[in-house]
């Protein structure tokens, strides 16, 4: 009887835990001391707001605004980590990161620094605009399947969940062609957690291997996501087709390229070559 006893009381205690834990984390405002609305957001802080926080906000819509199911008028939480507990309950939920995007609310980890435009964490940098871009790309992920057919419920792998998010994020100028991210990849010590781009800022290399990987299944198979996600191709089979066209695509752009130096050769009349 006694035991039952301690057994209902530990039920208890910990349902109302979760019921707490799920309470502050839907509602940010109880742990940050402030709050400013800016458009569709809802920034929460604890200190002093950087000025140009809210530019970052707008790049980073214009970036999520590529994905096929972008809504205009979807109305997110951005929670900085300043101070307020709140990052560190999240992290204790969710596990260590950068930051998280889920339901409807992107929550930062690191530091940030606005007019260098990178978040910062244990030594490392992500461009500040493409992470807000893929955690904002995870709440609308979160808005089209809902709750139940989202990760981490629904059996979604995580190449196409946080490789789409890479997708929309990663849209600079040095990282839109597949043919350049996948040399970028080859070339890369894959011994490292990281990858690291031409601006000093970091991609995990798993997540990196994810994004391309949608960017081929988007790009050069023309698959929407939806149809993506529906697909059961295996991912092994998707990323020896990725190499496959990526070998071809190196054979044809060598032939390109010496076509293209032996039509530039110019003889002079003082026999010297010239390539122009």
């Amino acid at each position: 009887m006694q035991i039952k006893k301690w057994t209902i009381r530990l039920i208890a205690t910990t349902l109302l835990i979760a019921g707490l834990l799920l309470i502050i984390t839907l509602n940010p405002v109880l742990t940050y001391a402030n709050k400013t609305n800016y458009n569709n957001y809802s920034i929460y802080y604890s200190k002093t707001l950087d000025p140009h926080f809210t530019l970052k906000l707008e790049q980073a819509t214009l970036l999520l605004q590529e994905s096929e199911f972008y809504v205009s008028g979807l109305k997110l939480d951005i929670c900085l980590n300043d101070g307020s507990v709140y990052p560190t309950i999240v992290k204790k939920m969710l596990g260590p990161a950068f930051a998280w995007g889920f339901y409807n609310k992107v929550v930062l980890q690191g530091a940030f620094n606005c007019a260098e435009n990178y978040a910062e964490l244990n030594g490392y940098k992500w461009n500040l605009v493409q992470l807000l871009a893929h955690e904002m790309t995870h709440c609308l992920q979160y808005k089209k399947f809902g709750f139940w057919k989202s990760k981490p419920i629904a059996n979604i792998p995580d190449w196409k969940w946080e490789g789409y998010a890479e997708y929309i994020a990663r849209q600079d100028y040095n990282q839109k062609n597949l043919f350049q991210n996948i040399e970028r990849l080859k070339n890369a010590d894959t011994s490292k957690w990281e990858i690291i781009f031409e601006d000093g800022t970091i991609a995990p290399i798993d997540y990196y291997k994810d994004w391309i990987l949608v960017q081929y299944c988007l790009d050069i198979k023309k698959l929407s996501y939806e149809q993506l996600i529906k697909d059961k191709t295996e991912e092994s089979e998707l990323r020896a087709a990725m190499m496959k066209w990526y070998s071809e695509n190196k054979a044809n752009a060598q032939q390109v390229a010496l076509q293209n130096w032996g039509s530039t050769v110019v003889i002079q009349p003082i026999i010297s070559v010239h390539l122009q």
